[in-house]
């Protein structure tokens, strides 16, 4: 079978176990980010890729800057910019999550409420 320029170009990146490359493949399904296969320290990991957005919290979430490949569009070179952090959680159960209805609500839902027709006491 013929190699296309391609596919020799990506077996010889291949070989360097020290390598970080990325394959973005598809968008998420909100299409806010990327889906991704990525080899790092010779393994194969499966992920999603989204811009980092102003006051929010990368949530023990690896911060990686990505540099396009000339030779093919979708591979990216990854440079890990601040590493992932251990979960601050010790206890099992789902996570408590504040969905974006619910930020957005935030003063409506914990504001002072004021009595109809009562008096301090």
């Amino acid at each position: 079978m013929p190699r296309t320029g391609n596919t020799i170009s990506v077996r010889k990146l291949s070989h360097r176990p020290d390598q970080d490359v990325a394959l973005l493949y598809a968008p998420t399904d909100d299409e806010k980010g990327a889906r991704f296969m990525r080899v790092r320290k010779g393994e194969l990991q499966m992920g999603e890729a989204r811009p980092l957005a102003e006051g929010q919290s990368l949530c023990g979430q690896e911060l990686v800057r990505m540099r396009r490949r000339a030779e093919l569009p979708m591979l990216f070179d990854v440079e890990v910019i601040h590493p992932a952090e251990r979960p601050m959680r010790d206890t099992l159960g789902p996570a408590q999550v504040a969905s974006d209805e619910y930020r957005r609500n935030w003063d409506e839902t914990f504001a002072p409420r004021k009595a109809v027709g009562e008096r301090a006491n």
